[in-house]
């Protein structure tokens, strides 16, 4: 739960109009704070998790991200991407946001598609943004777009990571 709440101030932080003060902004301002090796070494992991995940053959696809995210958001997005399917355990559109809302952003979940990108089929996917927003107590929330060169896709979303031992996990994605 602490977790969410985490995830919700960022986002709430996040969409904040910046100031500017002395011909500089806020935001500039909060993006320096977030510059620590503490956050570089969250961004490391998350570029090289996101690298695997898509270079891996699809049938390890599942099994890496179960790996690289918390066994809540791994559940979450599970249902979130089986909604209204026919497939054992899919849950309707109202059972899904009713059993989740407390605990992650059920409008941003991304109903019906897969993890990280919205898209079906797609060819290689790179990171051509990865960049902190914001760092609070083992908690990092960055802005990401993944990009498909030869569909011509860019996937923006946003990615909550929490230290976790001596790693990181995915703890949520605002598609």
């Amino acid at each position: 739960m602490r977790n969410v709440i985490f995830a919700s101030l960022f986002l709430i932080i996040a969409c904040k109009e910046t100031k500017k003060e002395n011909g500089k902004s806020s935001e500039t301002e909060n993006i320096s704070k977030v510059n620590s090796a503490e956050t570089e070494a969250a961004k490391e992991w998350l570029e090289k998790s996101i690298e695997n995940y898509f270079s891996a053959d699809i049938s390890d696809q599942e099994k890496i991200m179960q790996n690289i995210t918390t066994k809540d958001y791994y559940e979450f997005k599970t249902d979130a991407t089986n909604v209204d399917m026919d497939v054992d355990g899919s849950l309707s559109l109202q059972d899904f946001q009713k059993k989740w809302k407390t605990k992650f952003d059920v409008q941003k979940a991304g109903v019906g598609v897969g993890f990280l990108i919205t898209g079906q089929d797609w060819d290689k996917i790179t990171i051509t943004k990865c960049d902190a927003i914001l760092e609070s107590e083992n908690t990092y929330l960055f802005d990401v777009i993944l990009t498909d060169k030869k569909n011509n896709a860019n996937y923006p979303i946003q990615i909550s990571v929490f230290k976790h031992q001596n790693s990181y996990l995915i703890g949520d994605v605002l598609q």
